[in-house]
């Protein structure tokens, strides 16, 4: 049997021409993000300050990336992938801006690929992936380097429904498409390979669990593609089963059944999930916010995201939980997603892919819809990645048999889709420039939303790290008018202030943000410092040591611990700290220079002439380095 194509070309030269295409828009369009640097908001804790992320792929990182519970999460998998970045390309912004661009672009492609398998419908299937590739909603999982989570896991989730579509078609049902049907014909390869496609699968549901977890709902989306486009309806699978009986065949499990492994995993997820997020304080809103409010913010955010898919205008990256919705909005809302669900079922049997589609997008969004609340956002942009191809299915799909049934000018079907896609790049490029930045971005949030003191608070930041600290006050006392009791904004005016040299204002704020939230390392590390600075150096050293005991990994306190030990005398315990610090940090030459001093002190020449030696490598033209060399061993220049 020959493959069929309504297409003059042949349709292996489309597709390689369509995947071309597919990888020049994305990189046109998001190209900027390769120039950008890193914002203030997570990417620290994600790349830049996290000492296991920069010291590169060993075997101590590798097993703190499989325990750790940082950030509130468990995704090995994207802390491995910032690791190797780190590891080859150095500490800058640009290789994980790079690797998310090439995640992004490869997801554009498995979409098209996935589509284009299950349908054999190619231009659909290319339309489809050209708007997954330039829709703006998708700039912050893109330009956003603490989202790697998004892009890798979107990678992996892709990957998963591609090796379960090869292993149901090859299996249970080949008839499309079309290489399919050929090699069907052939004997019994499918059913050879089709347990390798179902371990494939298994095996990349796991790794897009260990990226992200809120993969945990693609047994539900594969459930769907059983019901369209695969048409693995209950009685094709129980007649299937029967021939297979009489003819000797392989046995054929039902989709549910199929499906009981990777339920298995997603329930292990989400328990993991959960235990650590809630040991890092990010499910901790669940005791203030009540469920209620939760239920009436979650319709309302589907709302708000059809709104963003359909006209993706004033996006921000957070969007604040509010405190309250105009009951008329919750009506509407929760009208609105009845009369779709009701519409997505009533209309299954004639048009099957609005049922999918909308169901793939309602379901996707149900582990981040807010019920389980997670953080101080009402939704975020970031969450649509993978549930947005939902829409599109429903669209793209409804315009293909609108256009199928009247068969408009090519032309003009052509022209209408182009200046779509366009406007749709157009606008995605817009948003981009909104990154380049944390002036740029939260500027940005805080002109399209409103009450936003999470914006505040890192605009705040932005003044105060370029020295801008009487803008950077007012945008932090406008944080804490909104959100009198928040313990990141009286730190950062206590960063604030402790720059400026007011350390006693600095403590009074470290405290106050203590009262609050006492087992916060970094605070009790500022405080500890601002301590120091006026001599107070029992509770500078208690504060440093509390922040060990709840942060052992931090640099900066064992770094400081070591300083207040040398100014007291202490130089046995100082360079115990400082060589602690310069483990976790073998790449700062500050700390090499302090443990060299502390070693000098003691008498160990040999030992500091070394670490001043490493110091110099990493800063060759550092004049302070090379006097001290030339103190301990003038004969030798080297």
């Amino acid at each position: 049997m020959k493959c069929n194509s309504a297409s003059p070309f042949n349709p292996l030269c489309n597709r390689v021409f369509i995947g071309i295409l597919l990888v020049l828009a994305t990189v046109i369009v998001y190209f900027p993000v390769t120039q950008y640097g890193f914002v203030n908001f997570d990417d620290p804790g994600y790349f830049f300050t996290n000492s296991h992320v920069l010291g590169g792929l060993s075997w101590a990182n590798l097993k703190w990336a499989f325990t750790t519970g940082d950030q509130a999460n468990w995704h090995p998998l994207t802390w491995l992938s910032l690791m190797w970045d780190a590891q080859f390309f150095g500490h800058g912004a640009a290789a994980p801006h790079v690797t998310n661009l090439l995640l992004h672009a490869a997801n554009v492609l498995l979409v098209f690929i996935l589509f284009q398998r299950l349908t054999d419908k190619i231009w659909r299937s290319a339309a489809l992936a050209m708007l997954f590739a330039v829709h703006p909603l998708h700039v912050e999982s893109v330009a956003w380097v603490a989202e790697r989570k998004d892009v890798l896991s979107g990678f992996f989730g892709l990957l998963t429904l591609l090796c379960y579509a090869h292993y149901v078609q090859a299996r249970i049902h080949p008839q499309s498409p079309c290489r399919a049907e050929a090699l069907c014909e052939g004997g019994s390869i499918f059913h050879s390979r089709s347990c390798l496609f179902y371990a494939l699968s298994l095996f990349f549901f796991i790794c897009g669990l260990m990226s992200k977890p809120m993969l945990v709902t693609l047994p539900f989306v594969m459930l769907l593609l059983d019901f369209w486009p695969l048409q693995r309806s209950c009685r094709a699978e129980a007649q299937r089963r029967r021939v297979n009986a009489l003819t000797n065949r392989q046995f054929n499990p039902p989709p549910l059944l199929e499906k009981i492994p990777f339920l298995l995993l997603s329930a292990a997820a989400s328990v993991v999930t959960f235990i650590v997020q809630q040991k890092g304080g990010a499910v901790s809103a669940l005791t203030r916010i009540p469920m209620g409010l939760r239920v009436e913010n979650a319709f309302v955010s589907y709302t708000r995201y059809l709104g963003k898919i359909f006209w993706p205008v004033n996006l921000a990256v957070l969007y604040p939980l509010r405190g309250g919705w105009p009951l008329l909005a919750v009506i509407a809302s929760v009208v609105l997603f009845a009369v779709l669900c009701f519409a997505a079922i009533v209309l299954r049997k004639k048009y099957p892919f609005i049922f999918v589609g909308w169901f793939w997008f309602a379901g996707m969004l149900v582990p981040v819809i807010g019920i389980v609340q997670v953080g101080a956002q009402a939704m975020a942009d970031r969450y649509a990645y993978l549930p947005i191809v939902g829409i599109f299915i429903v669209v793209i799909w409804t315009v293909g048999e609108i256009c199928a049934a009247r068969r408009p000018p090519r032309s003009v079907l052509l022209a209408v889709t182009a200046c779509l896609l366009v406007a749709c790049a157009a606008r995605a490029r817009n948003q981009i420039a909104n990154w380049e930045n944390d002036q740029t971005l939260f500027g940005h949030a805080l002109a399209v939303t409103k009450n936003n003191y999470v914006a505040s608070l890192d605009l705040g930041y932005w003044y105060s790290i370029n020295g801008r600290i009487s803008e950077a006050l007012k945008d932090y006392d406008r944080a804490l008018r909104m959100s009198p009791n928040d313990p990141t904004a009286l730190y950062d005016v206590g960063n604030a202030f402790a720059k400026l040299g007011y350390w006693n204002q600095a403590i009074e704020d470290y405290r106050g943000a203590l009262r609050i939230n006492p087992k916060q390392p970094d605070i009790l590390d500022n405080l500890g410092f601002a301590l120091a600075q006026t001599r107070q150096l029992a509770e500078a050293t208690a504060c440093f040591e509390a922040a060990l005991k709840l942060k052992p990994d931090s640099v900066g306190a064992h770094n400081n611990l070591a300083t207040v030990f040398f100014i007291r005398g202490d130089y046995q315990d100082a360079a115990r700290e400082f060589a602690a610090a310069a483990r976790l940090a073998p790449q700062n030459p500050q700390i090499m220079v302090n443990l060299g001093d502390t070693l000098g002190r003691l008498g160990r020449k040999d030992e500091a002439f070394r670490c001043y030696q490493r110091a110099l490598r990493l800063q060759p033209n550092n004049p302070a380095i090379q006097a001290r060399l030339k103190s301990l061993w003038p004969k030798n220049p080297d």
